[in-house]
């Protein structure tokens, strides 16, 4: 459970930093104050990964000889319909990620990659071992 929450918390700080570096990536909070906006970051990252969880697991089960036919490029396509479906998703409720095109989520979706390997790598070793 703890890697769980680890994963969550590394995912929306990397989303909070995409949004910092891709312009056409925005989080709209719920609140305007600061807790309103780290609940905000908390909740589209974990849309996005059940998203990317659910949908993105089909996808690359179904779409695997196209990713070996485009040496993996096609993941960049994938990733970035994946964050415009978290997007929409988030929407739904009023608040939430916004995307400003399919070039932005593009970059978007590479952006976040790196930055959640990045993040998820140094914050591995406060999840611990579940299997205690």
């Amino acid at each position: 459970m703890r890697r769980f929450f680890v994963s969550l918390v590394a995912n929306a700080i990397a989303l909070w930093l995409t949004t910092l570096i891709v312009t056409g990536v925005a989080v709209d909070p719920f609140e305007d104050d600061t807790l309103g906006t780290i609940l905000s970051f908390l909740f589209v990252a974990l849309i996005f990964g059940v998203v990317n969880g659910i949908v993105g697991t089909a996808i690359r089960i179904v779409a695997f000889p196209l990713y070996v036919l485009t040496l993996g490029l096609l993941s960049l396509v994938v990733n970035a319909l994946l964050l415009m479906l978290a997007a929409w998703f988030s929407q739904l409720f009023g608040f939430g990620l916004t995307v400003a095109g399919f070039g932005w989520a593009v970059l978007g979706a590479l952006v976040l990659a790196i930055l959640s390997a990045i993040i998820g790598s140094i914050l591995r070793p406060l999840a611990g071992n579940d299997k205690d």
